[in-house]
């Protein structure tokens, strides 16, 4: 194939390579994406030569009448071998233009019939060429009136929706191409144009087949922009003949004849210059230019952030020697040194750069295991009431053995107050692990930040979580022995506890006042506010809207529930008098974690709800509320208690009849007996709720803290291997690499992008024409007014004039700019010999002297 015609365009093309080259590198998207170019234009108006002239090469059919009857969507790609390559053929390549153009002709036919039929279904055709942009050109078919063949009634219709939809694209120049032998006023490329482009920033006039005008007539005024201007103004052009194209004529020798033909010609050569292919490739190719030069300032600005966020890391990179043993060294000290200050961090809650704003963690983790989890895990021991009553009359039996018991044993008390004693040990060891799986979590975290060395972060991982799993059997032996002590000696002095004769004088007074002053252990606060936040009710009913979100508020005494945190539209209060929690599974409809409020008695406890269903998002908020309804009093059911539900007189009755006996002064020491152990086991578990935690600060998480910060180094130079575990990973190696790489490349991208701004000139757009709201006036525009009548002035040609080599001639005397009509004073009229800038005055924009 021979090269291309278009030097314009091969000007461009080691620019934009250049680019691809360094943003394919940097793995940056290019997005320099060339405008498209469309040609819009009647039937045998020379669009497809227009298109062709553009590109340097012989392609499209040629014919009378409707040639181009489907969209052509040509794509031109810039590669180092010449080729055509069709969609519909996928694979296969096309290695001459003939046997493109013949493939068009084919694919048309097959799809409209060879009876001039149309259809907007697109031939998409890329041509790769070392001699092309990447650039998109749209040949499309040429507007028509009538229907020929086999083409439908409405086909003007049509083939005008089919055009809008692609000059409508803000990315598309639209070259409206009219032939001069015909009345530009009644041009409907021009009035799509002005449809599809209402500011004419993106459309240029292409007037054809002006060797074909009549003899004595011409294209001056429009060529000048005087009769029905543009913003961009008209470029004149004549395409090759039917006879050239039969008789293999070729480009370069067409547009030889082309400007042999304005040079000649006495009307147009005097703007010989901006005449002509070359022209028309000249202007095109500067709306390409301005486009590259358009997406520069925002590539450059995406280069130098990111070369900043690249810079801080680069700098210590750019002399690094991963096999140094001193960078090593120093290396190992401040992976250490971190880690020490992130786990610090971690539990006091100093606060870091990275604060975890989606949950829990570290020390305020640990702070809710100690004040929520753990408390609320002792209150829900299990224990059976049925059974302890059981069990303290047969203790009470077995001690008085054969002899009726006039006073109540106090043996017993001790047998049935440890037996609950040493109940709280589950509960204390399963806080220990808690927190050791969160100290672990912690540990992992930490050490994170040395996955650039991961046999330093294994070993460090490794140090610490033995120590730490030390620690964890040192705490439970520790606790193990707390609740031993517990059990060796029960302290029946203490002041906090009722006593037999403190009982004996409570119970004259009734033993309803000491289980209303139990009750009421829960609920020092007044109607104090606990908690507040929201919760989803379930058991609203499916076709009473199923689960519901509200916002609920906690208090020491009742639970409200609003519509929402305004609290200003209330739902409900329930008091909270003997009200119980329970856990209850989730639906099959809902993965939120539930629990329910319920009376024990049975009662209803919601409008005709026997419970209240609750949910939260997490497990954490479920336990957080639980703990808050544990300090409002609301206590958890005993999940083993078949009787628990039954107090008072009728669990009375049911202990004592598994022993066949209802003496009533049994009955009373049981009940004696129960309440000294309830009064006992509160001291215990408050000692305990006190001193766990304390245990498990000091034993595990202080001596942790103490240890990675005194020990750790030690430990790991202990292992003789530093060297071997201050070995990078294959993975760092290539990220600093890779940060290195992309380093230099950013800089050599913004040294291209300055290069390339320096060596293209942008244009800015030509001003509007006068009546921009509608660039294509009536043809009577030549009487309209074109200077001040108290200051003349030239009027400079459009933007797109400028582009010529040389400056044209002087304009002929016999073309005077009109006078302003229908004003006082009216400007005379410019001197018969004076040259109007470039020949091309656009009327109404005026300029300097």
């Amino acid at each position: 194939m021979a090269s291309a015609g278009n030097y314009g365009m091969e000007q461009l093309i080691p620019i934009m390579n250049r680019m691809q080259d360094v943003f394919t590198q940097l793995g940056v998207s290019n997005n320099i994406d060339l405008p498209q170019i469309a040609v819009v234009g009647g039937q045998s108006a020379g669009k497809s030569s227009v298109l062709e002239n553009f590109v340097g090469k012989d392609f499209l059919p040629r014919g009378s009448g409707i040639v181009t009857r489907r969209p052509l969507i040509l794509q031109l790609i810039n590669g180092p071998t010449e080729y055509g390559e069709f969609l519909h053929c996928k694979g296969q390549k096309f290695m001459d233009f003939l046997s493109i153009m013949k493939e068009i002709e084919d694919e048309t036919d097959r799809v409209t019939g060879e009876n001039k039929g149309i259809s907007n279904l697109p031939i998409n055709l890329r041509v790769y060429s070392p001699h092309v942009l990447n650039i998109t050109l749209i040949d499309l078919p040429g507007l028509t009136k009538l229907a020929v063949g086999d083409q439908p009634t409405d086909i003007g219709d049509q083939i005008k929706d089919m055009i809008m939809t692609y000059i409508c694209r803000e990315t598309c120049l639209i070259l409206a191409v009219t032939p001069a032998n015909t009345d530009l006023a009644t041009s409907d490329a021009l009035c799509l144009a002005r449809s599809a482009d209402p500011d004419g920033l993106r459309t240029i006039g292409v007037l054809t087949k002006l060797d074909l005008m009549d003899e004595g007539t011409d294209a001056r005024d429009i060529i000048e922009n005087k009769l029905l201007p543009l913003r961009r103004g008209y470029v004149a052009v004549v395409n090759r003949s039917q006879k050239d194209i039969e008789g293999k004529k070729d480009i370069k020798a067409a547009v030889a004849a082309e400007r042999k033909f304005f040079l000649s010609h006495p009307s147009y050569r005097h703007m010989a210059d901006r005449c002509g292919t070359p022209f028309l490739q000249k202007q095109l190719n500067q709306q390409l230019t301005n486009h590259i030069r358009d997406s520069l300032p925002s590539l450059r600005d995406k280069l130098q952030r990111q070369m900043l966020s690249l810079e801080k890391e680069v700098e210590q990179y750019k002399y690094f020697q991963p096999n140094d043993p001193s960078i090593k060294t120093k290396a190992m000290l401040q992976m250490i040194q971190h880690l020490q200050q992130d786990f610090e961090r971690a539990i006091e809650g100093s606060g870091s750069a990275a604060v975890n704003t989606l949950e829990l963690s570290g020390g305020a983790k640990i702070n809710r295991l100690f004040h929520e989890r753990f408390p609320y895990e002792i209150v829900r021991m299990e224990f059976d009431e049925k059974e302890l009553r059981k069990e303290i009359a047969f203790a009470i039996r077995n001690i008085h053995g054969v002899r009726i018991g006039l006073f109540t044993p106090d043996r017993a008390f001790d047998m049935v107050s440890k037996a609950q004693i040493a109940k709280l040990k589950e509960p204390s060891l399963k806080l220990v692990d808690l927190v050791t799986h969160e100290m672990m979590n912690m540990c992992k975290d930490a050490t994170g930040k040395m996955q650039r060395y991961p046999r330093l972060r294994e070993e460090t991982e490794r140090i610490i979580t033995t120590y730490i799993r030390e620690k964890e059997q040192a705490c439970k032996d520790q606790i193990m022995m707390l609740i031993d002590c517990e059990l060796a000696y029960m302290n029946t002095n203490h002041e906090d506890f009722i006593g037999f004769a403190k009982y004996d004088d409570l119970s004259a007074g009734g033993a309803q006042s000491v289980s209303q002053n139990a009750e009421k252990t829960g609920r020092k606060l007044g109607n104090q506010v606990i908690r507040k936040g929201y919760m989803a009710i379930h058991n609203l009913g499916i076709m009473k809207g199923g689960s519901r979100d509200y916002w609920f508020v906690l208090c020491s005494e009742c639970l409200s529930w609003f519509k929402d945190e305004e609290e200003k539209d209330k739902k409900y209060m329930l008091p909270l008098d003997q009200l119980k929690l329970r856990d209850i599974e989730s639906t099959f409809m809902s993965r939120r974690h539930m629990f329910a409020v319920y009376n024990p008695e049975g009662r209803n406890v919601f409008k005709d709800f026997k419970t209240l269903d609750l949910s939260c998002e997490s497990e954490d908020d479920v336990a957080s509320w639980k703990a808050s309804f544990l300090r409002a009093g609301v206590y958890p059911e005993k999940t083993n208690s078949e009787g628990s539900s039954a107090e008072g007189e009728d669990g009375r009755s049911e202990g004592s009849s598994g022993l066949g006996s209802v003496d009533p002064q049994l009955e009373r020491q049981v009940e004696t007996i129960r309440n000294l152990v309830d009064s006992y086991m509160k001291i215990v578990t408050k000692t305990c709720r006190d001193l766990v935690p304390k245990i498990i600060m000091y034993l595990m998480i202080n001596d942790a803290k103490a240890f990675i910060n005194g020990e750790l180094l030690a430990n790991l130079y202990a292992t003789g291997d530093t060297q071997n575990m201050m070995e990078e990973s294959a993975d760092e190696a290539l990220k600093r690499e890779e940060m290195l790489r992309m380093y230099h490349a950013c800089k050599e991208a913004l040294k291209i992008i300055g290069d390339v701004s320096t060596a293209t000139i942008g244009t800015s757009a030509p001003p509007p024409v006068k009546g921009s709201s509608n660039w294509m006036p009536t043809p009577s525009y030549s009487s309209e007014p074109q200077t001040s009548p108290a200051n003349p002035r030239k009027v400079p040609p459009p933007a797109s004039s400028y582009n010529s080599a040389r400056p044209p001639p002087p304009a002929p005397s016999g073309r005077p700019a009109p006078s302003v009509p229908g004003r006082p004073g009216g400007s005379a009229p410019p001197p018969p010999g004076r040259p109007g800038p470039g020949g091309l005055p656009p009327p109404l924009i005026p300029s300097r002297r």
